[in-house]
């Protein structure tokens, strides 16, 4: 029986292989398939506990940003903050502690979340304002993706990443275009409107190029003159035009992702090449295919 529990318990994934305690005994053990483990209903009751105070230090810290309610419950809240980054920072001790190689973990993607977690308010010591950015707590979440039995789904996100890379090269040149059209532009505006009108310089004359060619139009500078507001409408129809570019790009790569893949195999009866993957008889003409290698 314990022979069983042992073969149940063996590391199967690459982080349990590399992190797995030396022994499967003691204390340190124990802790290690509490916080890392999800069978167990006390293991999942940790994860949900440990999800709670990640969305209740986020919900403090967002509070706390509100100037009414923090006028009257900063003190209470500012205490339940320094309670969470106590209990996150004990955890992440114990974390450290119960893998055979902390360094490895503190360095690794996890590791570098659970200490952003704590950072913030410690940092908030010498710089006040950066108690806000703890509202980074909520990367945590991330876990519920192996609390839920959700780790499937990551592959179907490497799909969008991979024809991000895939499409990476086409949309640089875009920006490159769009970076060019902006200081033309702006430059430009700076000539024709001036400081007068409150194009100052040539970087304001750039976001307001920006603002216009997104079709955004916050209203805080306009051209003044006929001339320039031509160019502000040229600039627009620019913006309307080239603004499902990057679009279009990234979806062609996606939509080539999730076409299914194609064997290369001439047909030795009407010579087409392009059959599916697992075609045995050639689509067009119904003969049997050549052999190939899988």
């Amino acid at each position: 029986m314990q022979t069983d529990d042992r073969q149940r318990d063996a590391p199967r994934s690459l982080f349990e292989r590399e992190h797995w305690p030396a022994t499967t005994e003691g204390a340190r053990y124990r802790w290690y398939r509490l916080i890392f483990h999800h069978d167990s209903p006390a293991e999942r009751n940790f994860d949900l506990w440990l999800i709670v105070a990640i969305l209740a230090s986020v919900a403090v810290v967002m509070l706390d940003s509100v100037p009414a309610v923090k006028q009257r419950w900063h003190v209470p809240l500012s205490l339940a903050e320094w309670f969470f980054t106590l209990v996150f920072a004990i955890e992440y001790l114990v974390r450290l502690w119960t893998v055979r190689r902390p360094l490895r973990y503190a360095t690794s993607f996890f590791g570098i979340i659970d200490l952003l977690a704590i950072l913030p308010t410690l940092l908030s010591l010498l710089f006040p304002a950066g108690t806000s950015l703890a509202v980074v707590r909520i990367l945590r979440l991330l876990r519920i993706f192996r609390v839920l039995k959700l780790a499937e789904y990551s592959s179907e996100a490497g799909v969008l990443v991979q024809a991000l890379l895939r499409s990476r090269r086409k949309i640089l040149v875009f920006i490159a275009t769009l970076l060019t059209i902006t200081v033309i532009f702006g430059a430009m505006m700076y000539v024709i409107e001036g400081p007068a009108h409150g194009y100052t310089s040539i970087p304001t004359g750039m976001y307001w190029a920006v603002v216009t060619m997104a079709t955004v139009g916050f209203g805080d500078i306009a051209p003044a003159t006929t001339l320039g507001r031509l160019v502000t409408s040229v600039l627009i129809i620019i913006g309307y035009s080239i603004i499902a570019v990057p679009t279009g790009i990234y979806t062609a790569e996606l939509a080539r992702s999730m076409r299914p893949s194609r064997n290369n195999v001439r047909c030795t009866e009407c010579g087409l090449i392009d059959h599916e993957a697992d075609a045995w008889h050639c689509r067009k003409c119904g003969r049997a295919l050549p052999c190939h290698d899988p």
